[in-house]
């Protein structure tokens, strides 16, 4: 890769964060009043259904003790309930209460209608290319899923 080629990607990257809202610490880039890190676990409880804490640790790529406070705030809302795990004295499994339930809808429902209204904005020739380039970055930072 070129300086050149280095430098646009940087300056590029960083404004996306930027304009995107990724930088902000207490609310999501469609302007869910929530840590990013809260509505991705929430996203990945409600894809599973149920997950154990130790696995939405390795998904989201945090220390086990970030990933425990992070619960408990969720548990605090009301939107996530804790129970040990079946066959596992200290194995947690997390489930979505139905309060969790709404609140993950309204979360995926305000995503889906940021990205519409950003994917609008690029060209129609060009939309497939940037969700192609979406998906091999993420590929690229070693993302599993």
């Amino acid at each position: 890769m070129q300086a050149g080629e280095l430098d646009a990607a940087q300056e590029a990257l960083m404004r996306f964060v930027r304009n995107f809202g990724l930088h902000q610490p207490d609310r999501t880039p469609c302007g869910q009043p929530l840590p990013v890190s809260e509505a991705h676990a929430m996203v990945e409880i409600a894809r599973e259904g149920q997950i154990r804490q130790v696995e939405l640790a390795r998904r989201l790529r945090l220390e086990k003790s970030t990933v425990s406070r992070l619960v408990s705030n969720l548990v605090n809302r009301g939107w996530v309930h804790r129970e040990t795990a079946e066959g596992d004295g200290r194995g947690v499994l997390l489930l979505l209460t139905r309060a969790g339930a709404t609140a993950a809808t309204r979360q995926a429902d305000a995503r889906r209608t940021r990205l519409t209204a950003l994917l609008d904005r690029v060209p129609d020739d060009q939309r497939a290319a940037v969700v192609r380039a979406l998906q091999t970055l993420a590929e690229a930072t070693g993302e599993p899923f």
